[in-house]
């Protein structure tokens, strides 16, 4: 599915002219400004999978804030909104049909966040679970007698403990404890609750937190979601993993003027090829 066809930035010459009808001057910084035209990069067109590639600051986080203003996309996370940044989206334009409302821009901190949560969830729990092991013991042994509806709630806790093991009744106490998992799976799982049939997703650095292994399942996720399920995606990334993925148009924002590469063409990915290389003979023993 193509809901978004292209996208279109403000070039050196918009933003020369923006400049000079700025009044003050006493700004540090203009940026958005600059930071994507001082390649070239003025125009993407999309395919349903779309990759932008290169290293840090070459501006692929500040591509995906601006098309996800641009668009209105919901979002989580705040992010580096200087006091041009709607100056420069007023510049910037667009060809899109209209976007489905589970459309959404995903970031490293999105994700972070949900892995916080859901650790301070998963303490919760281990902290009632151990309560809940000492309780056991405490009303499996304890004598009760009836002088009161206290009593007769501390009766009715003897008397279940007394009927199950320590296990069982912990875990019908705890009423639906959350499973622990490891900060990569509860990534990659955020990844498969939030991205939904038909939508547009924008995702910065998604392979952050994951391991190798994620990053392959990810990469096979995000190409099913594009193929079977009608999503379109855009992606920031430095993963081999995703880079790779079939059917990826992919952006090199390293390239001056910034340009479309397979892949295997990337410096990032080269340098990669190369270490290999170069330690092939290690793993031969």
């Amino acid at each position: 599915m193509l809901f978004l066809e292209n996208f279109t930035f403000p070039d050196a010459d918009e933003e020369f002219d923006f400049r000079l009808g700025i009044k003050r001057t006493c700004y540090g910084s203009m940026y958005p400004f600059g930071t994507l035209s001082r390649r070239g990069f003025a125009r993407i067109d999309f395919a349903p999978l779309t990759l932008l590639a290169g290293g840090n600051g070459c501006g692929k986080t500040t591509a995906l804030n601006a098309i996800a203003e641009k668009l209105s996309l919901r979002r989580s996370a705040p992010f580096n909104r200087s006091p041009f940044f709607e100056d420069y989206i007023k510049l910037c334009g667009c060809d899109c049909r209209p976007v489905p409302a589970q459309s959404a821009v995903i970031a490293s901190d999105d994700v972070f966040d949900f892995m916080l949560d859901t650790r301070t969830l998963n303490e919760g729990v281990a902290r009632r679970r151990e309560d809940l092991l000492g309780e056991y013991m405490q009303a499996k042994y304890a004598h009760v007698r009836l002088r009161s509806l206290d009593d007769y709630e501390a009766l009715k806790k003897t008397c279940d403990a007394r009927r199950k093991t320590q296990s069982r009744y912990v875990r019908e106490n705890l009423q639906g404890e959350v499973r622990e998992r490891s900060n990569g799976e509860n990534a990659f799982l955020y990844f498969t609750e939030k991205l939904q049939d038909g939508g547009l997703y924008l995702l910065d650095e998604p392979e952050n937190s994951l391991s190798p292994a994620r990053q392959r399942e990810l990469a096979q996720f995000l190409e099913n979601a594009v193929r079977f399920f009608g999503c379109q995606i855009v992606a920031a990334t430095h993963s081999p993993f995703l880079l790779a993925m079939r059917g990826a148009k992919i952006y090199d924002l390293d390239a001056d003027p910034v340009d479309v590469k397979r892949w295997t063409e990337l410096e990032n990915v080269r340098q990669w090829r190369d270490f290999f290389r170069e330690h092939e003979i290690d793993f031969r023993r």
